[in-house]
């Protein structure tokens, strides 16, 4: 393995021409779409809203009635009747009358403005206005928010509850939403021990699964926890069956080196076909990430380093987990910053620097990267951001250079240690 390493890009075009796409689609109850990804487009069948409201509590009017109307020369009017929210209202207004009128109730005919109630006073069969009024003050017309024939969200879209709100207000109680990619997610080695469980001197914990598995979650799929594989082929392979046929797409992480247990790569080319797509990647950190396409489902063996597996995720599984789920374009977001030091780059390769976002002396937000070696493999998981890139043709990026950093979450907020408002410099 390794004999040719691809560059990133050359990767990401594979992975692409495999022509991977969304899995498919079901309808569920409108409670049930929370971060669900819509399956089609929702066209209003009606205006919202779908008659002109008062947006105020006072008196439906006609506009020219109330010109010249001032604290202390008020104009009357005489009051023919209340319109309540809930009711079509009877009232024709003709010249010279007013309605009394709460906030949402539909406009009465003939009326075109509503005085607010603080401008009024009521006196017996009349109301006194205090204050003129311009044709539609105070009234939202019917279809301002929303018209008829109106594409008010697109196939591709998460759902969130100001998009479920949209879809009540349509008065959709179903939708179609594209089906959730299940994804197996397995780490190897005989050091690797689950959480829960008593350490064994010489163990450590698998950390992999679980951050791979929220980045799973991240992406719109449903992780599968697969446990542990050993470092023994038969019984790898056995495991590495049972994930693909769990799951839409495997992920493993660890055992993809040159070492003499790293068994991953040899074992899912053997799973079937047409089995690897490649072996490598010029990049550092994942220079030795593979994958393989088992039947129709896309296996990814990821490095064992946490910091490594979870930047490879983000770079390569993510956009794939995403398209399986029916999203559209991935989501990512970036920010515009400075490099806080100097940062150099690996000889041949494209380099990415786990960072984290800080103020410095001149209280300015710049990008200092995270230690990523064997001291800080845990940590940088917690502390990181996000990532930094460094091209393969660049020496270095050096101190105060403009960089762009991608967040590892685009809703994470990391003004919490910055005070750095990330919206005012997303890309």
């Amino acid at each position: 393995m390794f004999r040719k390493l691809l560059t990133l890009d050359e990767a990401k075009d594979l992975v692409d021409s495999l022509g991977l796409k969304a899995l498919g689609s079901e309808n569920v109850s409108l409670l049930k779409a929370h971060s669900r990804v819509l399956a089609e487009d929702i066209v209003s069948t009606f205006d919202i809203p779908p008659f002109d409201r008062s947006t105020v509590d006072g008196y439906a009017v006609k506009a020219d009635d109330t010109s010249g109307a001032e604290e202390n020369l008020p104009v009357k009017l005489r009051n023919v009747g209340a319109i309540s929210v809930g009711e079509l209202p009877v009232i024709n207004l003709e010249e010279g009358e007013a309605a009394e009128i709460v906030t949402g109730a539909p406009m009465p005919n003939g009326a075109d403005a509503v005085v607010m109630v603080e401008d009024t006073e009521k006196k017996g069969e009349n109301v006194e206005i205090f204050n003129s009024v311009a044709k539609n003050d105070n009234v939202m017309r019917k279809g301002t928010d929303i018209r008829k024939g109106e594409n008010v969200l697109r196939r591709g879209q998460s759902l969130g509850s100001r998009e479920m709100g949209v879809i009540a207000a349509l008065g959709k109680a179903k939708i179609s939403v594209f089906l959730v990619p299940k994804v197996a997610v397995l780490s190897t080695g005989a050091e690797v021990t689950q959480p829960g469980h008593d350490l064994p001197p010489g163990k450590i914990y698998d950390t992999n699964a679980f951050s791979l598995a929220g980045a799973v979650l991240e992406s719109g799929g449903k992780p599968i926890y697969i446990g542990v594989a050993p470092d023994e082929k038969t019984r790898l392979c056995k495991t590495l069956e049972k994930a693909i046929a769990q799951a839409d797409v495997v992920v493993t992480s660890a055992g993809v080196s040159v070492g003499p247990k790293d068994l991953i790569p040899q074992t899912i080319d053997s799973l079937g076909k047409p089995g690897l797509v490649f072996s490598g990647i010029a990049v550092k950190p994942g220079k030795p990430t593979t994958m393989a396409l088992i039947g129709k489902k896309p296996v990814f063996a990821l490095p064992g380093h946490p910091a490594s597996a979870l930047l490879i995720f983000h770079l390569i599984v993510r956009p794939v987990v995403q398209r399986l789920a029916g999203k559209g374009a991935p989501e990512t977001e970036t920010i515009k910053t400075l490099a806080g030091t100097r940062m150099f780059s690996a000889k041949g390769r494209r380099t990415f620097v786990m960072v984290n976002l800080k103020r410095d002396r001149l209280n300015r937000v710049v990008a200092k990267p995270v230690e990523t070696g064997a001291s800080g493999a845990i940590m940088t998981l917690a502390k990181a951001d996000g990532y930094l890139e460094i091209p393969e043709n660049l020496q270095f990026i050096d101190e105060n250079d403009e960089v762009v950093v991608t967040l590892f979450d685009a809703h994470r907020d990391a003004s919490a240690s910055t005070g750095y408002l990330l919206k005012e410099c997303s890309t």
